[in-house]
């Protein structure tokens, strides 16, 4: 599979029949669209690095970017090629669960520390981590020198851009989402779904790799959940200057946006939010002092 092509696998939801029960009415059998959760092995020159349980779609960002929060790749050249291999049902058809990554001959050999020692759950990327120290991975590049100032009533926006652009959260109200907008023309770069916070975010930012965006500069990650410390660094690592969440960070994720100079926003909700670290970038027009001082007219009367 080249490296360019973005496979679309047709398995994001699954239909089921449920009961739907309320109170005071007969009950009533109906047909329900759920979300699809299945395993994706990542390999990398045909060794298996980590097991993740994902939405299906977008594999190959997903691949990409988590290699990027790795710190195994930087640029779109670091990564030659990506296809599905081995992995069928019982009915012998590919269950495209198994991705292979092929890096280009000047990137180092990917260590044996990323090799995660237990399956990534849905709800925890760090949860396979063979150890405590390759929990971090440092950014390569500088956020502090990333001067973006951002709007804060633009800001306010981007929650409902964000469910707007939520196909499959609409049918079945059970996807995390993780989006890219441009700070300069507020524009929505890519938004991508996944049942796993930390999947959607590794598709947002395998996208912007595969297209030769990064690092991320005068950009905003906003994520539907909380704001943890892995999503933070994800961001920090694709060169991200600015990360929001409708709900609330961790502390830790708070020490680190501080530490590498990351605007990091929770609580973002209607007009409303509260920022953590790196207020500083944010520009709220009410505390600015007037910009010209009063005219005022003075009328001197001369008698001589």
């Amino acid at each position: 599979m080249p490296l360019g092509h973005t496979w679309g696998v047709g398995r994001v939801t699954v239909s089921r029949r449920v009961s739907r029960v309320t109170v005071g009415q007969p009950t009533v059998t109906a047909p329900d669209t759920l979300v699809a959760e299945e395993p994706l092995e990542l390999r990398v020159g045909g060794r298996a690095i980590a097991v993740t349980m994902r939405t299906p779609g977008d594999d190959m960002d997903l691949l990409a970017g988590f290699l990027v929060g790795e710190g195994v790749i930087r640029h779109r050249e670091d990564l030659r090629e990506m296809r599905y291999c081995a992995g069928v049902d019982d009915e012998g058809h590919n269950t495209y669960n198994v991705l292979d990554a092929h890096l280009a001959t000047h990137v180092d050999e990917v260590p044996m520390s990323l090799q995660r020692a237990l399956v990534t759950t849905s709800a925890c990327g760090l949860c396979g981590k063979a150890t405590i120290d390759g929990v971090e991975v440092t950014s390569p590049y500088d956020l502090r020198a990333d001067g973006t100032s951002i709007d804060a009533e633009w800001i306010t926006t981007l929650p409902d851009q964000l469910r707007a652009a939520q196909q499959v959260f609409e049918r079945t109200g059970g996807l995390h989402a993780a989006a890219l907008f441009d700070v300069a023309s507020g524009q929505l770069l890519v938004l991508r779904e996944d049942v796993g916070r930390h999947n959607a975010v590794d598709k947002a930012v395998g996208w912007a790799l595969r297209e030769g965006r990064l690092p991320l500069r005068a950009t905003l990650l906003l994520v539907s959940g909380r704001a943890s410390f892995e999503l933070a660094q994800k961001a920090a690592v694709a060169g991200i200057p600015a990360m929001a969440a409708v709900s609330a960070p961790s502390a830790l994720a708070v020490d680190l946006a501080e530490r590498v100079g990351l605007t990091l926003i929770g609580f973002l909700r209607g007009p409303s939010m509260v920022i953590y670290a790196g207020a500083d970038r944010v520009h709220n027009s009410v505390d600015e002092p007037a910009t010209a001082a009063a005219t005022v007219t003075v009328t001197v009367t001369v008698t001589g």
